[in-house]
């Protein structure tokens, strides 16, 4: 399961953003254990440093950046990922690279707390607690 995961999802785990940071790290435990191909974009991994430094010292932040290397296949946004994302019908500019480095990257989900802002999506998008059931639902099913 090729899923990538919007930086709200990672810094609720990182900042444990109650209600959210439950569902939020059982999917990265799974992502740990293999059972989902974990996928971020290249600018999740710009914001978490960028807000990390200023939250904790520059040694914290480049753990929390090493750890997430170590987890994540990392979707990259290139010319053609930010061309598309320009031409995307998003309302939001960074969903609409995140969205593109993940269609690029062969991610084949999103997972976002902001679902409603990937309506134009042509990938399927979940919550973390949606995402959760639908793996559930896959693995009775199959």
């Amino acid at each position: 399961m090729k899923t990538l995961f919007d930086t709200n999802v990672i810094l609720d785990v990182l900042l444990d953003r109650e209600p959210f940071s439950h569902n939020a790290s059982l999917l990265l435990s799974k992502v740990e254990q293999s059972e989902i191909t974990g996928f971020i974009c290249a600018t999740t991994l710009t914001t978490i440093h960028y807000l990390a430094s200023k939250a904790l010292e520059a040694q914290a932040a480049s753990h929390h950046i090493k750890a997430l290397l170590s987890l994540f296949v990392i979707a990259p946004v290139n010319r053609v990922v930010l061309e598309n994302a320009v031409a995307a019908k998003f309302k939001d500019f960074e969903d609409a690279v995140l969205h593109e480095a993940a269609c690029h990257a062969g991610a084949k989900y999103i997972v976002t707390r902001n679902v409603a802002d990937f309506k134009n999506s042509r990938l399927p998008v979940f919550e973390p607690n949606e995402f959760i059931s639908a793996i559930e639902s896959l693995k009775n099913n199959g």
